[in-house]
């Protein structure tokens, strides 16, 4: 019997590793198309595509992830460690192979976007990071919740293209980046982190607004 869950248990987590690797490659096709395309806007527009494919095939992606975390038990974080690492994993390969072809010559591209972000202070990385999220829940939640598939697309492409016009910082993009250009430093390490940690932080500031209205109202019903 504990064989048997211990086999389940690897074979779970390989798969959340697969889904994650799968994840973080999605989310480098949208870093690819915002370079190639030479445009904010139109940039903005087509790196929908990675979230699309993330929802539509149910990759395991972390900033989607996070948003979850009030609902699970503390030993989720280590989950969504896993799933951090593997969306880094899915990213860097990305990078590798794209390396290796002629878009390579993106370079100059990927090196003016890493150095505005190394460039930056952490503080200034945190609250992009925080805002980045804020807006990738309400562009997830609007597509799995909105019933008009109409608005489920609306939800979906101004979340994710209002981030990336505004600049703000999303970890697993900014992974893609850092190693397409090259960038392992700790100072690189150090950015990713931070931007992480405000990642987190915006995927939970609508689900614990949400808990707290809900607590208030409960309170009031209870009174009544």
């Amino acid at each position: 019997m504990e064989k048997t869950k211990m086999k389940n248990f690897g074979l779970e987590t390989l798969k959340e590793l697969l889904l994650s690797v799968l994840a973080g490659m999605s989310i480098s096709f949208g870093c690819i198309a915002f370079l190639v395309s030479g445009n904010k806007i139109v940039g903005a527009l087509f790196f929908v595509v990675g979230l699309f494919m993330i929802l539509n095939f149910s990759f395991s992606l972390f900033t989607g992830k996070v948003c979850y975390s009030f609902d699970n038990k503390p030993s989720y974080i280590l989950r969504l460690l896993w799933i951090w690492i593997g969306n880094l994993l899915g990213a860097a390969l990305m990078a590798v192979m794209v390396n290796a072809t002629r878009l390579v010559n993106l370079h100059d591209a990927v090196n003016a976007v890493v150095q505005t972000k190394l460039d930056d202070n952490l503080l200034s990385l945190f609250f992009l990071g925080v805002f980045c999220n804020m807006l990738i829940f309400l562009a997830v939640y609007g597509y799995k919740n909105f019933e008009n598939i109409l608005a489920k697309m609306v939800a979906l492409f101004f979340g994710v293209s209002v981030f990336v016009l505004c600049g703000f910082e999303h970890c697993i993009a900014d992974a893609f980046y850092f190693a397409f250009a090259g960038s392992f430093t700790w100072k690189t390490l150090l950015c990713l982190v931070i931007i992480t940690l405000g990642n987190t932080v915006g995927g939970l500031f609508f689900p614990a607004l949400f808990k707290t209205i809900n607590f208030f109202n409960n309170k009031k019903v209870n009174k009544q």
